[in-house]
């Protein structure tokens, strides 16, 4: 074959290709409708449906610092560029107003919008196909009855040529699986309730299981721990150093109140999780910690093992870091030091708080720099230090704290932790 020749052979074979993939890409708009009134749902499926949003955590993703619930513009960064999320308040022009229920369901588990664009994926639709229809019912019901709120998302800003919604098509092909899960005979029906919320609406693993360079989770590492707005999200399977000091019934607890006697607060992400499972029924609540703890391999006794005596090398802890004692006599010891009221009160002495004995201090650092501050108002707080400490102070009393509180290694390169931190919690 001549060079003319091959090359319009390949010219051909990638006019095929494109336009094979244009068809696969290709999805069609579904036509809009009158926007539901609220007498269009029964009560009780709104109700359910309230109790969905919850255990998904749907307020927490789609509403901005201090905006209007579910109307969006929440920034999330990603190793891509910056996400924001849309408005899923019943507003015509900007939310989903004019969407069906069958649109609905297509973008919960296709990851495609009405009008036919393909959605990213951090709308978690690899793991909302596993919800049934008669909960997707359910949950449109509840936002359709939402206060509409006119509110445009900013535009999205992703490393070229991400921003081409086309693409998503090939990571859907790789990486999205769909259908539902089958309830395991075997096993009871608390266990499959809370496989199905952990699968599903909950999505966990998105979280708790790492991902690969196309951001996807790595199925075979399911909740083997991930990274989660700059916090680490731990194991929830075998490997999870903590898995020794937890039952179904102190899971269930820390899931309820974010309390643990020996993991400490929740924080980060994880505290508006425990917000709303604060409020959610208390058999889903406890389906959830019968999964989890089945994949952590938990005993099936209801006592943990015996918690250990405190760690206190104070005097040690001084001598190798003067300068974060006294940082921490300044800033930390008025709740974490000797017959302070926190301490006093029975919260977990900070060597029994699992990101004190971690093995990297990402977690450590960033309840420093962005304290700990519940929703509900009730619970643990625990001023940020970001803005009133350098990151050379942050360092020093995350050492000290190492040292005084654990006996497990020194962390190395504190400082250049610190400022990852910074970067990785802070708002784009």
């Amino acid at each position: 074959m001549t060079p003319r020749r091959t090359v319009a052979a390949l010219a051909a074979l990638a006019v095929v290709g494109l336009a094979g993939f244009a068809v696969v890409a290709w999805k069609p708009e579904i036509a809009p409708v009158r926007r539901p009134m609220a007498g269009d749902f029964a009560p009780d499926e709104v109700r359910r449906g309230a109790t969905l949003a919850t255990l998904g955590d749907c307020a927490v993703c789609h509403t901005a610092d201090n905006g209007v619930i579910y109307a969006g513009g929440r920034p999330l960064a990603t190793p891509f560029g910056t996400l924001y999320a849309t408005n899923i308040t019943p507003d015509e022009a900007t939310g989903i107003g004019r969407w069906s229920k069958d649109a609905f369901r297509r973008a919960m588990r296709d990851g495609v919008a009405r009008d036919g664009s393909h959605l990213y994926p951090a709308l978690p639709y690899d793991h909302y196909t596993h919800v049934t229809d008669g909960d997707l019912d359910a949950l449109y019901a509840y936002l359709m009855t939402r206060p509409a709120v006119e509110a445009r998302a900013p535009e999205n800003s992703l490393i070229p040529p991400l921003g081409f919604r086309p693409l998503l098509t090939g990571w859907k092909l790789l990486f999205l699986e769909t259908g539902g899960i089958a309830p395991d005979p075997a096993r009871s029906d608390t266990w499959n309730r809370g496989r199905y919320l952990v699968e599903g609406l909950g999505h966990c693993g998105s979280c708790h299981t790492p991902r690969n360079l196309a951001g996807a989770e790595i199925r075979s590492k399911a909740f083997a721990g991930g990274v989660a707005e700059g916090w680490n999200a731990p194991p929830l399977d075998a490997s999870s150093a903590a898995a020794r000091a937890w039952t179904a019934e102190t899971l269930y607890t820390y899931l309820r109140t974010g309390l643990s006697p020996r993991q400490g607060a929740a924080a980060g992400p994880m505290e508006p999780v425990v917000h709303g499972l604060s409020s959610a029924p208390e058999e889903d609540v406890r389906a959830i910690a019968t999964y989890i703890g089945s994949v952590m391999g938990l005993k099936a006794s209801k006592e943990p093992a015996p918690v250990p005596p405190p760690v206190d090398r104070a005097a040690e802890a001084a001598r190798e870091h003067p300068e974060g004692a006294a940082l921490f006599a300044g800033a930390c010891a008025g709740c974490h030091g000797d017959g302070a009221p926190m301490v006093a009160q029975g919260r977990p002495p900070l060597s029994h708080v699992d990101a004190v004995q971690a093995e990297d201090p990402r977690n450590a650092v960033q309840a420093i720099l962005q304290g700990l501050k519940p929703s509900s108002g009730v619970g643990p707080y625990m001023p940020p230090f970001r803005d009133s400490l350098t990151d050379g102070q942050v360092a020093q009393i995350a050492a000290y704290v190492r040292t005084r509180f654990s006996e497990k290694p020194a962390w190395p390169e504190l400082a250049d932790a610190v400022a990852e931190a910074k970067r990785e919690g802070s708002s784009p």
